[in-house]
């Protein structure tokens, strides 16, 4: 007997003769209501979006952050809920379900399923969420299919009305497509709100033959100031970590400051990276506005 493919509802299963009840209770598990998957399967945020859809019958559409992880936006976490537009409003654990009204063009298909396109997914996601995890949110859809925020002022225009526009309004303003990370974009937001001026994302730096040496993920090309967020793999790995000297060395030679970056400083001592930025920043020229 084939194996479903999954996730897949249970009924349809049994009636395709597919699976047996027995094997089902033994070689499978419950995700929604009538939505079974392999038992020992860990479920990916697309494979999330796909089971809550199927608990829809077919009738939902994916939205939020269903919608962020079926437009190839990363960050997400397969255990956070998923997202659906649908009428039925008693949702199961781990799905939420908006009744938003949707308008012509705001839809698309993604591997056959149907999905809010990525202006109308930023248009949710900068409503519903608080401003910091907004800002991470649409940067990272941004980041994975080049939306742009104009796109989603455009639509936030024909919702006039609509729940969570301040918040909209507050978040858009901040975001940026080229965060490579939700901490990159923590960093930046850090900054803006700091008073400093907005950095440029994802700066190219170029050798004596024009060939690309380094990308700052953040600063101000006219100061030659810029900061990179390190992860982990920076000092744990022996290979980055030489990578990372020779590129050090090679920013100091093009006379940049690079300004490094850790988690635990982020979290823990902000304002000590506030000040080594804003002392490399009038060091370089610049006016100070923070």
């Amino acid at each position: 007997m084939p194996a479903p493919g999954w996730p897949f509802r249970a009924a349809e299963a049994l009636a395709a003769g597919t699976v047996t009840p027995d094997r089902l209770r033994r070689d499978y598990v419950g995700v929604y209501p009538g939505v079974w998957v392999p038992r020992e399967m860990e479920l990916t945020a697309v494979q999330r979006a796909r089971a809550a859809w199927l608990w829809s019958r077919r009738r939902g559409v994916l939205a939020g952050l269903s919608a962020s992880a079926m437009l190839g936006a990363k960050w997400i976490d397969a255990d956070s809920p998923a997202e659906l537009i649908h009428t039925n409003r008693r949702a199961p654990p781990l799905l939420t379900v908006h009744s938003d009204t949707l308008l012509a063009g705001e839809t698309r298909r993604v591997r056959g399923l149907p999905v809010t396109t990525a202006a109308r997914t930023a248009f949710d996601l900068g409503r519903q969420l608080n401003l910091t995890e907004g800002v991470q949110r649409i940067d990272a859809l941004m980041n994975a299919t080049n939306l742009k925020a104009v796109e989603v002022m455009a639509l936030a225009d024909a919702h006039r009305g609509a729940r969570g526009l301040r918040q909209l309004d507050e978040t858009l303003p901040l975001v940026d497509g080229g965060a490579d990370s939700p901490y990159e974009s923590l960093t930046r937001l850090l900054l803006v709100q700091a008073g400093f001026p907005r950095p440029q994302t994802q700066i190219p730096l170029y050798g004596d033959y024009g060939q690309l040496v380094a990308v700052i993920d953040m600063g101000w090309k006219e100061h030659l100031v810029g900061v990179d967020f390190e992860g982990s793999h920076h000092w744990t790995d022996p290979k980055q970590r030489e990578r990372d000297a020779e590129r050090y060395n090679t920013l100091l030679e093009l006379g940049w400051i690079d300004i490094k970056l850790t988690s635990r400083t982020l979290h823990m001592a902000p304002d000590r990276f506030l000040d080594r930025v804003g002392a490399a920043l009038i060091s370089r020229g610049c006016q100070k506005t923070w």
